[in-house]
């Protein structure tokens, strides 16, 4: 959906504020970028509306170069939603939402009725605040007006600059709910600015972590927690949500076996249908002298090559499989399991192959360390 290459801004005093970033957010995805005072984040999210433009590189939506669309054009198809939230005071509640539908030319009719939904969508009653002015808003009710603004010409990216900063804790948490479920129901590609950690790990799908005008992390807010890229994100996340988020779980060496099933990759298909019949299994896991692991052959594969008398297993292996480390954890068992049809996952010290996951040592492996543990996880 937005796409960023290579991109640099260098202003004319020397000072760098952003350096090579690449960047790609997608569809329907909520992104944050965070960092210290002066990391880019803000930078970085005012190019993609051309409020900031690059020094280098390129930025793409929908695979279109911006640098060629009109900038005004462009802001009228991107919401944007600001810290200091910036209703007109003069014009009614109805009227600040209605702003760009009208300049868009939509049909009276067309826009008042997106106001009453939008309104109903932030649990705000049309007949009772649509009429009023932002003055008569508390800062909660005046905050959600500027998101619901932002949505009002049905645009599908938001850009989000610190927008609940200057609010009080309350007001913050229930409009950082009110993102969480508003994203579910709309399904907009939001980029979103914080210094506040706990807000990003909240509302994101994903987190970019900047420094230095550069992106030294981006991952989903678990994989931050759990695997830090490095000192700078470990004291930028703090201890506290470090401890918090290393939840407890069973690493993949206690769900997985190690009597595994070897063979070497020049071993003939005779040989290894012997092996596998004598071992009673439906894959080989092929490995080299040192037991570096060079990929797998199924029961399924050898018996369709079964006839060339020429081929060895590595000439019918396949080496393009996912593959765990000693230190992933159930989790990401899980998702291979759920995105991939395999039967089992190797496991990997380094390139070593110590062992094997299957969906069988899985569930006993999470039965074992339940019972190790009382039965309380």
């Amino acid at each position: 959906m937005i796409k960023f290459e290579n991109v640099t801004k260098k202003y004319a005093d020397g000072f760098v504020a952003l350096k090579n970033i690449n960047l790609e957010i997608n569809k329907g995805e909520l992104v944050t970028l965070i960092g210290p005072s002066g990391c880019g984040k803000t930078t970085t999210m005012r190019m993609i509306n051309r409020l900031n433009e690059p020094s280098s590189g390129k930025i793409f939506i929908d695979g279109q170069d911006i640098s060629t669309i009109d900038p005004v054009e462009l802001r009228r198809n991107i919401g944007y939603v600001i810290q200091q939230i910036g209703l007109f005071p003069h014009m009614t509640i109805e009227q600040n939402i209605a702003l760009v539908p009208r300049l868009k030319k939509w049909d009276p009719t067309q826009y008042s009725k997106r106001v009453d939904d939008l309104l109903d969508l932030v649990g705000l009653d049309p007949s009772t605040f649509k009429h009023r002015f932002p003055s008569e808003l508390s800062g909660g009710q005046q905050q959600r007006i500027g998101v619901i603004r932002a949505l009002a010409a049905e645009p599908d990216i938001i850009l989000m600059d610190e927008p609940f900063s200057a609010l009080d804790p309350i007001s913050r948490e229930q409009l950082q709910d009110d993102i969480v479920s508003l994203q579910e129901e709309i399904q907009k590609t939001i980029v979103f600015v914080t210094h506040d950690m706990d807000e990003a790990i909240k509302i994101a799908n994903r987190i970019a972590i900047m420094k230095d005008g550069e992106i030294v992390q981006l991952d989903t807010p678990d994989k931050i927690l759990r695997r830090p890229a490095n000192e700078f994100v470990k004291g930028f996340i703090g201890e506290e949500r470090l401890n918090q988020g290393a939840t407890e779980l069973p690493s993949v060496t206690d769900l997985m076996h190690t009597n595994v099933v070897t063979s070497s990759p020049k071993r003939g298909l005779a040989e290894a249908f012997r092996l596998m019949k004598e071992k009673k299994v439906d894959s080989l896991f092929i490995t080299d002298k040192s037991k570096s692991f060079l990929g797998t052959v199924s029961l399924k594969t050898l018996d369709e090559n079964y006839k060339n008398e020429n081929l060895t297993l590595a000439d019918i292996m396949k080496s393009t499989i996912k593959t765990l480390e000693a230190h992933a954890v159930v989790t990401d068992v899980a998702e291979i399991f759920h995105e991939s049809d395999v039967g089992a996952i190797p496991v990997l010290d380094g390139n070593k192959l110590i062992g094997v996951v299957t969906r069988a040592s899985m569930m006993r492996g999470l039965a074992d360390w339940k019972h190790i543990r009382g039965g309380n996880e």
